[in-house]
């Protein structure tokens, strides 16, 4: 099989796409051998990610037109104009049987070469994997192409055209994610047995008013409980700062980390409790621990974090913070958590729940189905 992956961003996009690939190259149940080239934008934040998982990686111009403003619109067509010429060179010169996109401004014009005829290959067969609740522009122009289309949650056929072949899979997660033990977590970040666990996972950028608000709050969160910090880059030096003027019997309690890449499985397998965004991973990555989850959805994302905090929140397996209410609530939310350990109970019996740990098995094994398929 040769399969073609184009999927943008981070959480969103790319690691459900490697959490499928994990589980379909090594020993698949059909016995495929699998050839792999993933298609992303030039400047792409999903580069190094991928090319850090030695999957070979192939740039071609992509830009965004949906609530573009008029003054780059032209530009931006032209980009699209260029990643479409580009994407008939790549199909042409790797023939894939099969493509799996998850988002990203590439996917547009991929999309597009891929249904006209290119001279002696067969029309690849296609599915559409949908992250969040609600598929973001990219993705809803993508289902009108595919041949099947994978979801996260039932909530997301109401976002649906009525035609699209769809199936619940759940949330893709990374096979190393499923390695680690709560002793073995706490070993790794150094962390104190007799105390809870309030993990706060920013992103690789990291969500600024999420890190003030516990900034303004850090020495009175310590008193109860010891604090996992990935900052994000942004405010890695803050944190660094805010370290050392803490309490010597405070300091060892706040582990800050400006991201971490395998050892975020020994964040989530030590957590009592989760503060983050809102954004797609939520779904499936705190379902797999039973994580109870502070959610405080990104406010200038249209409204997908909304949608997917409030499918947490319905469910008892998540609160919900509003960004602008942080320094007010985040204090009282956490304390209030933290000293209720019947509460968190229910939370973790919920979030539990809502696991679909064999997602990635079961999107590689559509893929698998879909070669033989293929048609002109």
């Amino acid at each position: 099989m040769r399969l073609l992956i184009c999927a943008g961003g981070t959480g969103g996009g790319v690691y459900p796409a490697l959490s499928v690939l994990q589980a379909l190259i090594p020993g698949n149940e059909a016995g495929t051998d699998v050839s792999v080239l993933w298609v992303g934008s030039e400047k792409g934040m999903e580069a190094d990610l991928v090319k850090r998982a030695g999957v070979p990686y192939c740039a071609i111009p992509a830009a965004g037109v949906h609530g573009v403003g008029l003054r780059a619109l032209p530009r931006n067509l032209l980009q699209l104009g260029r990643g479409f010429l580009a994407a008939r060179r790549v199909l042409g010169k790797f023939r894939p049987d099969v493509l799996l996109f998850t988002g990203g401004f590439v996917a547009a014009p991929l999309a597009l070469a891929a249904r006209l005829p290119v001279r002696g290959l067969r029309r690849p067969r296609s599915l559409v994997y949908i992250p969040d609740i609600e598929p973001g522009w990219a993705l809803k122009f993508l289902i009108r192409f595919s041949d099947h289309v994978a979801l996260t949650t039932a909530d997301s056929r109401a976002f649906l055209p009525a035609s699209a072949r769809a199936t619940v899979t759940g949330y893709p997660v990374r096979a190393d994610l499923l390695g680690w033990d709560r002793s073995d977590a706490f070993l790794t970040l150094n962390l104190n047995q007799d105390l809870p666990v309030l993990a706060i996972l920013g992103g690789s950028k990291g969500a600024h008013s999420i890190n003030q608000a516990v900034f303004n709050h850090l020495p009175v969160v310590l008193e109860t409980m010891q604090v996992v910090h990935l900052t994000g880059q942004l405010d890695w030096e803050g944190a660094e700062k805010i370290l050392q003027t803490l309490p010597e019997a405070l300091k060892n309690r706040y582990h800050p980390y400006a991201y971490l890449h395998h050892e975020i499985g020994a964040v989530l397998a030590s957590a009592d409790v989760v503060l983050s965004r809102a954004g797609a991973s939520t779904l499936g990555e705190l379902p797999l621990f039973g994580i109870p989850a502070i959610l405080v959805p990104y406010p200038y994302a249209w409204r997908y974090q909304h949608l997917n905090a409030d499918y947490l929140v319905e469910r008892g397996a998540a609160v919900l913070v509003k960004d602008a209410e942080l320094a007010s609530k985040i204090l009282p939310v956490l304390q209030g958590m933290m000293s209720d350990p019947e509460r968190r109970e229910k939370m973790t019996s919920a979030m539990r729940t809502l696991a679909k740990p064999q997602a990635a098995r079961e999107i590689a094994n559509f893929l698998i189905e879909m070669v033989p398929g293929t048609i002109k």
